[in-house]
């Protein structure tokens, strides 16, 4: 079941969400981001119900994020620790990976 990947942002701009929903399931999955500027987020949380465990749903919204941070010229910072594990499991992630908030945006050493 591959789950159908939308975003939504709040209308401050200030902050977005990536949502997932799978029809047949209770609620939503979610990565919470906030916005820095035009080219930088930072990934803050990621959520999902008990009902989309298992699902793939969060793995499906990184990659969304992922390839809508590729096709729209942004950097994201992994905040929260899930999406930090699946950076590490994506070394080809490392183009749309940043460390930083000041000043110009830095790519991870690390990664």
């Amino acid at each position: 079941m591959t789950p159908d990947v939308r975003v939504e942002k709040v209308v401050s701009g200030a902050a977005g969400r990536y949502v997932a929903r799978i029809a047949g399931t209770d609620g939503e999955a979610e990565i919470i981001f906030t916005i820095h500027g035009p080219a930088l987020i930072s990934a803050e949380h990621t959520n999902a119900p008990e009902s989309m465990r298992g699902t793939g749903a969060a793995a499906a919204l990184v990659e969304h994020m992922i390839s809508d941070a590729r096709a729209n010229g942004f950097k994201i910072i992994p905040i929260c620790p899930y999406v930090q594990a699946q950076y590490k499991r994506h070394p080809e992630w490392t183009d749309v990976r940043a460390t930083s908030t000041s000043g110009e945006v830095q790519r991870d050493k690390e990664a």
